[in-house]
This record gives C-alpha cells, structure tokens and sequence, in this order.
C-alpha cells in the first residue's frame, strides 16, 4: 500500500507509504492518491486534510525513477492494473499530484523530511506548510534531463521571488528549510517531532470553522489570482455572498453574541 488514508474528527490524513522507497511515487500510489482526493473532495463530513510521508526521513522523493517515469517514456511496458491505469488515463497523475483538480477544501501538509522533485511539486496547492528543521527541497529532475511538469514551472514563480524560483529550477540543487521559510514557501519550521502536531493544530482550528465559509475562501482565492482586480472582486463577490444566506451565517454571528461555541452544519 503505497498511501494509508484515514478519516478521524472531520480531517483527512493521507500519509505517503514507502519509506523503504524514500516515500517515492509509483503507480499504485497514483491511483490510491488520486482516489483519495476524490473522496476528500467529495465527503462533507471531512473539513480539512493532512498530508505527510512515512518514516522520519523524507516526505516524498517525487515519481519512482525506476517504476513510473520509464512507463511514461516507454522503457517499461505495463505489468499491473495500476500500470495499465497510469497509461491509459492521461489525468490520473495530475489528480493525484492536485495539478489539475479542483479543491475548495484546505489542505495541511506535514513536511517530515525530504521534498525532492514531485514530492516538492505535490506542495504547491497546499494551503498550510509545516516542515521539520531537517527537511530539505529541491527539483532535481534537470540532473537526470527530464522536465517537472507538475506545475514547477508555473507555480513556483507565483510563490516565491521569480530568481530563486529560476535558481531552484535550472540548478536542481537542494534548499534547507530555514531558507524556504524565509522565501515565504513555508509557513513554519519546528523541531522534527512537533511536525505532526503543529500541521494537526492547524487543521483542527480550520475543522472547527464554518466549512462554507473555509471553502468559499479557498475557492475565491483560486479563482481570483492572476486576474485584474476588478475581476477578482467580482469573483470574490460571487463566490463568498451566498454563504451569508446559510444557516451557518446565522449560527456564527448568534454564537459570538450568546458567548459560545458556534454549532456549524455546513449549511
């Protein structure tokens, strides 16, 4: 089992299952990573997601250099159902490593460790970051004359400065985590053992919030960047005035004024 995903308290952990392996991405992980998205998406019960690898070491060291790229470039012909499924759907890769899937619900990635190549791309549309003070980050794929197609280069230069995007880029040298903090990249960096802890505080205070109104923030966030502004306003309008017609939207106003916990719905 190349992903171990579990449902517990309204958050979603999905939890990269190959340490033996550096927690590399192989075609069954694929399609359990793809699945588990979907579900994700699709559960109303789950308000947030976390993310994080097996082991202490590393994260993710991005595609399984030996069993999913020489499928792509035709060096291994197909030997499992998973294979098979990897080939035949064209997509299948880009929703599980959320290039292209669309997901209004937030996501919290626990860095444990290394992030190298996909397991570095696999950040870009997470919301939260916390990494231990060891993890390092890198997109290497230049190294072996491949390209990191899973959103690098259209992503990082959106989320830090354009030359050190470049530099990361072209080098495929590493990065420590202090630097990728500083580069706004991260949101915090914490001794290895509070990595789970501090990524779980996160989706808890996330989990306890109107889930309406966590989406549609999401949502108009996405929907907003790289347009004009006024643009962006009116899909800020569009997306977030229905949630003042819920139920919930009537619960946190009534909760704040009565002095307790508000009793969200999700409707």
């Amino acid at each position: 089992m190349g992903l171990i995903y579990e449902k517990k308290d309204a958050i979603a952990y999905l939890t990269l299952n190959r340490p033996g392996a550096h927690n590399a991405i192989d075609p069954e992980t694929v399609v359990e990573l793809a699945a588990a998205w979907e579900d994700y998406r699709k559960d109303d019960s789950l308000r947030c997601a976390v993310i994080t690898g097996a082991g202490n070491e590393t994260f993710c060291s991005g595609a399984d250099l030996g069993r999913l790229i020489p499928l792509f470039t035709g060096a291994r012909k197909p030997e499992t159902d998973a294979d098979l499924a990897v080939i035949e759907d064209p997509t299948l890769l880009s929703r599980a490593m959320l290039r292209e899937f669309d997901l209004d619900k937030p996501v919290v990635a626990a860095i444990n460790g290394r992030a190298i190549a996909g397991g570095m791309e696999l950040l870009y549309t997470t919301d939260i970051r916390v990494a231990a003070r060891n993890a390092v980050f890198g997109l290497q794929e230049v190294k072996w004359g491949i390209v990191p197609l899973m959103g690098s280069t259209v992503r990082l230069p959106r989320q830090i400065p354009y030359a050190r995007a470049m530099e990361i880029l072209l080098t495929g040298e590493l990065v420590d985590a202090d630097e990728m903090l500083r580069l706004g990249f991260l949101n915090r960096v914490v001794l290895p053992e509070e990595v789970m802890e501090t990524a779980e505080r996160y989706a808890r205070i996330i989990a306890e919030n109107g889930p309406l109104a966590v989406r549609a923030v999401k949502k108009s966030v996405t929907a907003a960047m790289g347009r004009p502004l006024s643009e962006g306003l009116k899909k800020e309008l569009d997306i977030g005035s229905p949630v003042f017609l819920t139920q919930d939207a009537v619960e946190g106003p009534l909760a704040f004024k009565e002095k307790r916990k508000p009793k969200f719905i999700g409707k």
